[in-house]
């Protein structure tokens, strides 16, 4: 994939990550940072960082549960690591993270 048309996916995946979690119910602060960033800060501190990664044109989620890394599939953005979705995965950290059992959806 370019990287011009894999920027472009990846951008529109951020925002919609943003909006999606704007809506969720759960207290939190959300970031846009220039360069594809979107930094989560839950009412304890803790954080949640979601970033494109252009050189292995993947998004990459940064928890206190550990690092994941998505590749567009069909669609949909799947870890290389074990085939999780990446809105399945947000739901279990978000959750984790802010002690509101949710279920994030695209």
């Amino acid at each position: 994939m370019e990287e011009s048309a894999f920027n472009a996916l990846a951008e529109a995946e951020l925002a919609r990550i943003e909006a999606v979690l704007e809506n969720c119910g759960v207290d939190l602060d959300i970031e846009l940072k220039p360069g594809g960033v979107l930094e989560l800060e839950f009412d304890n501190g803790s954080k949640i960082i979601i970033n494109r990664h252009t050189a292995a044109r993947e998004i990459w989620v940064a928890a206190r549960s550990g690092g994941f890394h998505f590749k567009p599939e069909g669609g949909r953005w799947i870890a290389g690591r074990d085939g999780a979705e990446l809105y399945a995965l947000l739901s279990q950290v978000v959750s984790e993270q802010s002690g509101t059992q949710l279920t994030l959806l695209p």
